[in-house]
């Protein structure tokens, strides 16, 4: 690839399982950059010059030799000029990477042989989302492989991708301004990396229809057996308007005229495809606590506008910054470390971080002036909680827990 590719920060994490026997597996929606980052490592391998080959599945030629027997695909690589033998010998390894694995028509076969039969093989493989791969893979794969699930561009990766080096924790005011800029930036255009990098923004508003279109009208009807695609996509408008929300199943199904299983099936084929995330909420007490239902969030923030406001926005909406913050705070803590916290009375804190055996409140608002502590002090109170923090743009904070995106 002749372009260059800017390293992505889970990167490193990748790296530590780069020599064991472990299958590593990239999943990810389309477009947030999996083949570059495949491509990033596989040039970090070229520079300590070790044994590397790259396979895009798209190709069809590809597809079919590694649906014949193995035997022939290592016949292909020494063909290749590859000195397996002298690969054995030197107990080194070949670095295969493949792009888009679930195109083969039994990808659990393939690999299992692969890892079981030649070690000498290193395994770094993608497919567009953990849908296709899963209903793919067979649990002959279970303990032979590590997942890794790629997102869109975080703020510090944005910051990357713009090429501004600034030190966060110290920002002169003036940077401060700036950096404010590029998250405002960064919430009205979201982070898939082709956008980031565009200046233009009919031009991003393009690339991103684009890519709703490919999902819309190829992915899952690929993936899935949904047959009427344009419910399905009028499901996904409404939802696109209900991020940051409560979500009820029972409402939408009668207000759309849909199945509750139908719209069961559709939320798990989103969540599968890396489009929302359902966020349970944090409940010790059954009695008190709402503990049913789910908040919806869309993972980019450009994406999820497009879909509901028809085009890119000038001005940030609550729902839309709130929904930044849960994306940011999955990139760096993981799902099953989110949750939100909700009472019959209506008290409601927007995330509860599970962080390191801590529990920490967060509350979300543009201006920090605009909090109500309330709930704040409540969940505090009845949890103990030792730490919170209040997440918004402003450029004076007034109190020490009150944070910035990127100092979550």
């Amino acid at each position: 690839m002749d372009t260059k590719v800017i390293k992505r920060d889970i990167v490193d994490d990748i790296m530590r399982y780069i020599n064991d026997s472990n299958i590593i597996v990239l999943h990810g929606a389309r477009q947030v950059g999996k083949t570059y980052i495949l491509y990033y490592i596989k040039d970090l391998l070229d520079k300590e010059s070790r044994s590397t080959y790259y396979i895009d599945l798209e190709d069809s030629r590809f597809v079919d030799l590694l649906n014949q027997r193995v035997e022939d695909f290592i016949l292909f690589l020494q063909n290749e000029g590859f000195e397996i033998e002298q690969i054995i010998e030197k107990n080194s390894k070949l670095y295969i990477f493949i792009d888009e694995i679930q195109y083969l028509d039994d990808p659990s076969k393939f690999l299992k042989l692969m890892v079981d039969h030649h070690k000498y093989i290193k395994l770094i493989v993608s497919g567009s989302s953990s849908f296709d791969i899963k209903s793919k893979f067979s649990d002959s794969l279970v303990g032979r492989t590590i997942n890794f699930d790629i997102f869109n561009l975080s703020f510090n990766e944005f910051l990357r991708f713009k090429n501004v080096n600034y030190n966060l924790n110290k920002l002169s005011d003036i940077h401060l301004e700036k950096v404010i800029k590029l998250y405002k930036e960064y919430v009205l255009y979201g982070g898939y990396p082709q956008i980031v990098l565009e200046n233009s923004i009919e031009k991003k508003e393009r690339y991103l229809q684009q890519i709703i279109d490919t999902y819309v009208k190829k992915d899952i009807r690929d993936l899935t057996n949904i047959k009427d695609i344009r419910k399905f996509n009028n499901i996904l408008k409404i939802l696109a308007q209900q991020t940051g929300n409560l979500l009820n199943v029972n409402t939408l199904s009668v207000s759309c005229g849909i199945s509750k299983e139908t719209i069961e099936n559709y939320l798990f084929i989103l969540e599968n495809t890396y489009i929302i995330k359902l966020v349970p909420p944090f409940s010790t007490n059954a009695k008190i606590e709402v503990i049913k239902a789910p908040k919806i969030f869309f993972y980019d923030t450009g994406l999820l506008q497009l879909l509901w406001l028809k085009t890119l926005q000038k001005t940030i909406l609550g729902n839309v910054f709130e929904t930044s913050i849960f994306s940011e705070l999955v990139k760096k803590y993981g799902f099953e470390n989110i949750n939100y916290w909700r009472t019959k009375n209506q008290e409601e804190i927007d995330f509860i971080l599970t962080k390191k055996g801590e529990i920490i409140p967060i509350e979300v608002k543009m201006g920090f002036n605009l909090l109500k502590k309330s709930s704040l002090q409540l969940f505090i109170n009845k949890y103990n909680s030792q730490e919170y923090k209040i997440v918004g743009l402003n450029k004076i904070r007034e109190v020490e827990n009150f944070i910035y995106p990127w100092d979550l």
